[in-house]
């Protein structure tokens, strides 16, 4: 879980330096329209939103049918892997080394010998 966590929250100090950046020095009418005009530019941001729905599919099935789950999707789909950084980190220190924790969440214990 450690590898994790340091992967995790790598994620979140370079994701919050580009944000920055973005949002300070970047408009994002203009670069975006710059980007939707490239074809290269449409399939990175697809590759991207399945990225996000994919990780939040995971998401959804770690929280369950939640408020929860519908907040942290939202947060990705807005704020992309910055989101789903922290949600990983948070996940693995919740684990507490377990990894079906990890994986399941909520549903962990369905996995669990008894």
């Amino acid at each position: 879980m450690k590898i994790i966590k340091l992967i995790a929250l790598l994620g979140v100090i370079s994701m919050s330096i580009v944000l920055l950046n973005g949002f300070l020095r970047g408009s994002f009418s203009e670069d975006g329209a710059l980007l939707l005009s490239n074809p290269w530019g449409i399939v990175s941001i697809v590759d991207l939103y399945v990225g996000f729905a994919i990780f939040s599919i995971w998401v959804v099935y770690r929280e369950g049918k939640s408020l929860s789950a519908l907040l942290w999707v939202i947060s990705i789909m807005i704020l992309g892997f910055f989101s789903a950084s922290v949600y990983l980190y948070l996940a693995a220190k919740r684990a507490q080394g377990d990894t079906l924790s990890f994986i399941h969440g909520k549903e962990a214990s369905r996995y669990k010998e008894v």
